[in-house]
């Protein structure tokens, strides 16, 4: 049985977690929230680098993990490269706000992007950008919205104040929109905002298409873990999920309850403390 490691800086990947399981049953899941240092995104570079050596490290000692994906938006930006240098043998797993897939589908080429300000101020997003705005069958024009305190927001489930951060955030987006060229597809840049999903679309309206990463980033994962991996098993009896959390147990087991699917939290979850 493989064992896949997935962390965030706190609860926001269990929305690419969610998508492993659907994608991966066989697999065994080892989850880190490092909810004591979320959100990465309003941390310097050189401290989510550290953060996420240390998770890696862990997730590698005490685990032996056969492939990490780092469900971070923000990590993968910094940090990615890094972890790759310090662990050449094992395959590791990034996920980018998905600007080429919003290219694809959005109808008026212009396209909103919310996502931190770690990830927009990166040199790997810059890149990212100018090869979809440079390959992009149509003229792409994009909208970049950092959203600070958001991801705190959902990490904390403060509903209030979410509606409140992505009403600000939407109409800050729509002030630098070209009148006669509507926002049609709006990426969601961040594993925290699926979760904040259905306020944003009641913003933004039925018009506009959301867009995560969670579905991409699970076929990539089955991809690097190569043919010949799946087993035969009960796919109604997941194999090990364990959640591990550097800040509250609670809070995990609480937005594991309301985001994984009921059978998988039911039968696997198992939380202990990170230091």
């Amino acid at each position: 049985m493989k064992t896949i490691g997935v962390f965030d800086s706190g609860v926001g990947g269990l929305s690419v977690l969610r998508a492993l399981l659907a994608e991966i049953p066989e697999a065994a899941f080892v989850y880190v929230a490092d909810s004591a240092y979320a959100p990465y995104g309003e941390r310097s570079a050189q401290a989510v680098i550290e953060r996420s050596r240390r998770i890696a490290d862990h997730l590698v000692q005490q685990h032996a993990i056969d492939v990490l994906v780092v469900a971070c938006n923000t990590a993968t930006a910094l940090a990615i490269d890094d972890l790759r240098r310090a662990c050449p043998h094992l395959p590791i797993v990034g996920v980018e706000p998905a600007l080429k897939t919003a290219a694809t589908i959005s109808r008026s080429g212009h396209v909103g992007v919310l996502a931190t300000r770690g990830t927009l101020d990166s040199e790997r997003f810059a890149q990212l950008r100018s090869r979809v705005e440079a390959t992009a069958a149509q003229p792409i024009h994009f909208i970049c919205q950092p959203c600070d305190g958001l991801a705190d927001a959902i990490e904390r489930g403060d509903t209030s104040t979410i509606r409140l951060l992505c009403q600000h955030y939407t109409q800050a987006m729509r002030a630098h929109e070209d009148p006669s060229h509507r926002i049609d597809t709006l990426v969601l840049g961040c594993t925290h905002y699926p979760f904040a999903a259905e306020v944003l679309s009641q913003l933004c309206g039925s018009g506009v298409s959301l867009v995560e990463t969670g579905t991409p980033v699970a076929r990539r994962t089955r991809a690097v873990l190569g043919p010949g991996t799946a087993i035969q098993r009960d796919p109604d009896a997941p194999a090990g999920l364990q959640l591990l959390s550097t800040g509250s147990p609670a809070a995990l087991t609480d937005a594991a309850q309301r985001w994984l699917p009921a059978r998988s939290v039911a039968r696997c979850l198992l939380l202990e403390p990170l230091p």
